[in-house]
């Protein structure tokens, strides 16, 4: 558990989880793992600016906490991977829903800030409205960065499963330019215009994007106050 110069002193639930998953960066170790086991490398990758002494650090107190356990893989180059355990698993849907609280405060990204593979898959499970695809089987391609990162998105029924690479299947392949695909997801780019401007290139039906658009969604972000609210 944390030490005492890092708790809040406070006999709570939500103050006993700030201490475990509060620190800088831990959150995004679990966001991480929460697509499946990783070495240490994998989440320097994943984290390109986390320091290496940060991110030792974060992974001994999660795997203290009990949220993180390593395990030695079994095939010929055996090594040790990070991976979540029944109870650190519990923050997948704890994660989703804080990503896309915090998606709704997202503008573009800034020439400082990096897009990994494992953003891209995880954009898709934030966003992914479950009422709206039951009943609906269809395969989406997505090509990020000039077709440099590639991920792919399955919905059937209701559920989605999302990974890196290419899907043969896919019914529609979505090339977005610049910015668009965040447009496409909070609603500021339809899925039409969208096509007519340039601005998201398809293969496939064009209908597949309009069902996209419904399927993947940010909701409105956030008015701000304006001065000192009055009863």
């Amino acid at each position: 558990m944390p030490t005492s110069a890092r708790t809040y002193g406070q006999f709570c639930g939500l103050a006993r989880a700030l201490e475990i998953v509060g620190e800088r960066w831990s959150l995004l170790v679990v966001r991480d793992l929460v697509l499946g086991p990783k070495r240490f490398t994998d989440l320097q990758q994943t984290l390109p600016r986390i320091p290496v002494s940060i991110l030792t650090s974060r992974l001994n107190e999660l795997e203290e906490a009990g949220v993180v356990r390593r395990r030695v893989l079994s095939q010929l180059d055996a090594g040790v991977v990070y991976e979540l355990t029944e109870y650190g698993n519990e923050l997948d849907h704890i994660v989703l829903e804080l990503g896309l609280w915090g998606a709704r405060s997202l503008t573009y990204p800034r020439a400082d800030e990096v897009f990994t593979l494992d953003t891209a898959i995880i954009s898709l499970y934030t966003t992914f409205q479950e009422e709206a695809a039951s009943g609906v089987h269809v395969n989406y391609e997505l090509h990020h960065l000039g077709g440099e990162m590639i991920v792919h998105a399955m919905v059937d029924d209701g559920a989605l499963k999302c990974a890196a690479g290419a899907l043969p299947a896919a019914d529609l392949v979505i090339e977005p330019q610049g910015p668009a695909m965040i447009d496409l997801f909070n609603g500021k780019l339809g899925a039409q215009d969208a096509i007519t401007s340039g601005k998201v290139r398809i293969d496939g039906d064009p209908a597949h994007l309009e069902l996209f658009t419904r399927l993947f969604h940010i909701p409105p972000a956030p008015e701000r106050p304006t001065g000192l609210a009055l009863h």
